[in-house]
């Protein structure tokens, strides 16, 4: 069994409107929200084989928040330029190559890719993933993880300001 978590990064600043918008941190709710939804995968026993992220400042801390609370190694995070500059096309493949790492796989990004990638690989009606929202998304089988639209079954959908999922 695969598992994939599909995780936009957290709330980014700006407060400064001249910063490359690669540079961009997280802003207060952000630094609260990377913690908590960390906490809540680790609460749910889920602990990553493979980290993928953005190289984007505010997609780094928020891979790093997923990191410390699920006691991944920081130092193996695996950051990529083709998931901030990227087409789905180039998403696809680095998970391709990421599942041929491990079993469970965390990629952090941005939107709107990470949406596009939530309905293509579950046929789901997500229509937007909110700041460091989560989409969990299962492989069942022995040929695992597929790049096929719809191959993947919806685990779940978090974000923070979600109230409906048992904690």
């Amino acid at each position: 069994m695969k598992r994939l978590f599909l995780i936009r990064h957290a709330k980014s600043s700006w407060a400064n409107d001249e910063l490359d918008d690669f540079k961009r941190p997280l802003n207060k709710r952000g630094k609260k929200n990377g913690p908590e939804m960390a906490s809540r995968l680790a609460r749910l026993f889920v602990v990553p084989d493979l980290i993928l992220s953005s190289p984007a400042k505010r997609a780094k801390k928020t891979a790093l928040y997923m990191a410390k609370g699920t006691g991944y190694p920081i130092s193996a995070i695996s950051f990529h330029d083709g998931l901030y500059f990227g087409s789905m096309k180039e998403h696809l493949r680095l998970l391709k190559e990421g599942f041929e790492k491990g079993d469970t796989v965390f990629l952090v990004g941005h939107n709107n890719t990470i949406t596009e990638l939530a309905e293509y690989l579950t046929d789901a009606a997500i229509a937007h993933v909110p700041t460091c929202g989560i989409v969990a998304i299962e492989y069942v089988g022995k040929k695992g993880f597929s790049t096929a639209p719809g191959a993947g079954k919806l685990l779940f959908f978090d974000f923070p300001k979600n109230t409906s999922q048992a904690r």
